[in-house]
């Protein structure tokens, strides 16, 4: 069954616990409405250098929504929490002679970022459809093993594909969650749209790194121009980052980037004063007192929706 956009958290087609399979989400069901009283926000602080920055207190940081000052409540610089990761690669037709250089970059990505017994990782492909390969683990030949089977072909559902993994691979995760993207940034067959998946993204307190495929083509097509700015859209949003290596060593200067970032992030959370349940985007702007450094969060979060009557 094809997969679609309803905001409604249905059975996967296979067990959670374990397994492969398709990641499918059922016709009908009613919307879901989530009442949030708490915003939490996972950020990165680094200087003119690139250099990321820890061991900040909360007395450094301000935060606010639609430009007013808000109230922190909780603060963490934990650097070891645990790390939630779904992997997601492009199987479709349109990477089929970069399929190579994505699994490579995925098997790089398991062996580079993965601490055994803390962290856990899972691999979905997505083509016409979208398939759960390799369910939670924190072995990466077993991930690897996944990888190498990989075959392409069909359509790209890039948008289902991110919002499935939020919405039922990542709800409820323990530690931080990430979602590390593999593909040319082109969706030609998700009937969930962009809005949408960014919406389930934010709610469930997620960012996304993408490492682009289209930085080895001779030269770009608008399709890739348009992809790359997907791409970009989706990681600055929520908070992540985009790559664009050309070579396979570029990949792992790249992976080991976000393996230190990832380990170096703080966390605050805060009790909106706006307490209207309009469904309305609000934007976040965390702000360091020392002009110097930078901060990189996602730029904000949907506010949940009243129930109507009959929901």
């Amino acid at each position: 069954m094809r997969l679609l956009a309803v905001l409604v958290i249905l059975a996967l087609s296979v067990p959670l616990a374990g397994g492969s399979g398709p990641l499918r989400q059922q016709r009908g069901g009613q919307t879901l409405s989530v009442d949030v009283d708490r915003v939490n926000i996972v950020f990165t602080v680094f200087d003119n250098k690139g250099r990321f920055i820890t061991g900040l207190e909360q007395s450094h940081f301000k935060v606010f929504e639609d430009n007013k000052p808000q109230s922190i409540s909780n603060f963490s610089k934990e650097t070891n929490l645990p790390l939630s990761m779904a992997l997601l690669i492009d199987s479709s037709a349109s990477v089929r002679e970069k399929l190579r250089f994505e699994q490579e970059a995925a098997i790089e990505f398991f062996y580079s970022i993965l601490q055994r017994k803390m962290d856990q990782a899972l691999l979905v492909t997505f083509d016409d459809g979208v398939d759960l390969v390799q369910d939670y683990t924190d072995d990466p030949e077993v991930l690897a093993k996944a990888v190498r089977k990989i075959r392409p072909g069909g359509a790209t559902s890039l948008y289902d594909a991110m919002y499935l993994a939020a919405s039922k691979k990542l709800t409820d995760q323990q530690g931080r969650r990430v979602i590390i993207l593999i593909s040319d940034g082109e969706d030609n067959a998700s009937e969930t749209e962009l809005t949408e998946t960014l919406e389930e993204i934010h709610r469930n307190d997620a960012v996304v790194y993408a490492i682009s495929t289209t930085a080895t083509a001779v030269q770009k097509s608008k399709g890739m121009e348009e992809g790359d700015k997907i791409l970009k859209k989706v990681t600055d949003e929520t908070g992540g980052k985009v790559f664009f290596p050309r070579k396979l060593a570029d990949l792992t200067v790249q992976f080991q980037n976000i393996s230190e970032e990832l380990r170096a992030q703080y966390s605050l959370a805060y009790r909106p004063t706006n307490v209207n349940r309009d469904g309305a985007f609000r934007k976040i702007r965390v702000e360091v007192a020392d002009k110097n450094f930078q901060v990189r969060s996602r730029t904000g979060y949907y506010a949940p929706r009243s129930k109507t009557p009959g929901q």
